[in-house]
């Protein structure tokens, strides 16, 4: 098992293993620093986030699905094969960076998410927030020069990414089945009195709300407790407490939504007609949301299963 064989394999053997001739040291990092602002950026992570808000916003809204669903799982593949792959040695390094952006991207995502009147913009505040979390799980993979608890934190992160993916489709599903033609539903007052619109549609855009704010027993809840779980594993309780503390923060705007639904009345008395294709795809995202919630086990084990042998592959080819 990779956990027995890579708990006692310290850094300093992978590094004796990849290096070839002298490294300047100060060098390195000055370049580490430069390839972490890359990924940042292409996360959306603090400081590095402007963009997001107004692309989110003045982009179409399939756009901004797209732009929102599979690019995170790619982020994710590409912060995994450089910094774990490529920089493991100067781990602690990225560590200490990943640490500052995703405190500063938990804080100003979920802050600012909250003054938000367009609910896009408001889910681009959101992302950047859940983009903290991802970087949580991402720098809890190194422990005191071991991997005794690498497979643990990068799994729960793809765990975090996939459940993060799954929720974000399903709410730009949402709104754009609110869209007419030639309006798009932007505003937060565009969900006003949606139960009584439709409430089979309010009942999913709140089961996937719910899920983003991280209530149990949505599979949301069970992401960023195995993201917390793999942060208290380095013994950095109070990366946890902060995390905790923004996540109760962000709770708030999620709620805003399901309130308007559920306790406004509408704008738009008409109802709601879709497609059999779209009300079929929606309904699966979030009852997909739901049972993975309920059996978290299932994508977990999964994402256990992707990260182990992606990372007995990565070891076997560098002590080769």
């Amino acid at each position: 098992m990779l956990y027995g064989a890579t708990g006692s394999l310290d850094l300093i053997e992978v590094t004796r293993a990849a290096a070839s001739g002298n490294v300047n040291q100060i060098v390195l990092v000055f370049g580490v620093v430069f390839i972490v602002a890359g990924l940042a950026f292409k996360l959306g992570a603090v400081p590095f986030h402007m963009w997001v808000p107004d692309v989110y916003q003045g982009a179409p809204t399939a756009v901004t699905l797209l732009l929102g669903g599979a690019p995170k799982l790619a982020a994710f593949a590409i912060c995994f094969r450089l910094l774990v792959e490529a920089l493991l040695p100067l781990a602690f390094d990225w560590q200490q960076m990943l640490t500052v952006l995703a405190v500063l991207s938990m804080a100003i995502g979920n802050i600012t998410a909250i003054a938000q009147t367009n609910i896009k913009r408001m889910l681009a505040y959101s992302t950047i927030s859940h983009m903290g979390f991802l970087l949580l799980g991402l720098l809890a993979g190194v422990v005191n020069g071991n991997l005794f608890s690498a497979a643990n934190a990068y799994s729960s992160t793809l765990f975090y990414v996939i459940t993060y993916v799954m929720t974000t489709l399903g709410t730009f599903g949402v709104i754009m089945l609110l869209a007419r033609s030639g309006f798009e539903a932007e505003s937060m007052d565009d969900f006003k009195g949606l139960n009584q619109r439709s409430p089979w549609f309010a009942a999913v855009m709140l089961v996937l709300i719910l899920s983003l704010a991280g209530i149990p027993p949505l599979m949301g809840f069970y992401a960023k407790l195995s993201v917390l779980q793999a942060v208290l594993g380095t013994g950095q309780l109070w990366l946890a407490v902060v995390a905790v503390l923004f996540s109760l923060i962000g709770a708030f705007y999620y709620l805003r939504v399901i309130k308007l639904m559920y306790f406004d009345e509408p704008q738009d008395t008409s109802k709601i007609i879709a497609y059999a294709d779209v009300h079929v795809l929606l309904s699966l995202n979030g009852l997909g949301v739901l049972v993975l919630g309920l059996w978290p086990g299932l994508l977990m084990d999964a994402s256990t299963t992707a990260i182990v042998r992606t990372l007995t592959a990565f070891l076997s080819r560098v002590l080769s």
